[in-house]
């Protein structure tokens, strides 16, 4: 995956803890990395869906998002 320009919010630890979260609930959150507000309803391999606050087509799944992190 190409290197992604994140909002300053979008950390690997509040990544991490949303991964944890959904361990437990039936909640699929997304992040949107122009804004950083959270989306529910994101697969994890999500990449490019329209942010309901911002409108950019700019949230991504949790699983793209820790591997960019990662990368």
């Amino acid at each position: 995956m190409a290197r992604l320009k994140m909002h300053h919010s979008i950390t690997w630890e509040r990544v991490a803890r949303l991964v944890q979260e959904t361990m437990f609930t039936l909640d699929n959150p997304g992040l949107c990395v122009a804004c950083g507000e959270e989306t529910d309803g994101v697969e994890p391999d999500a990449r490019g869906y329209e942010c309901e606050h911002c409108g950019e087509h700019a949230v991504y799944g949790l699983e793209e998002l820790a591997d960019a992190l990662r990368g």
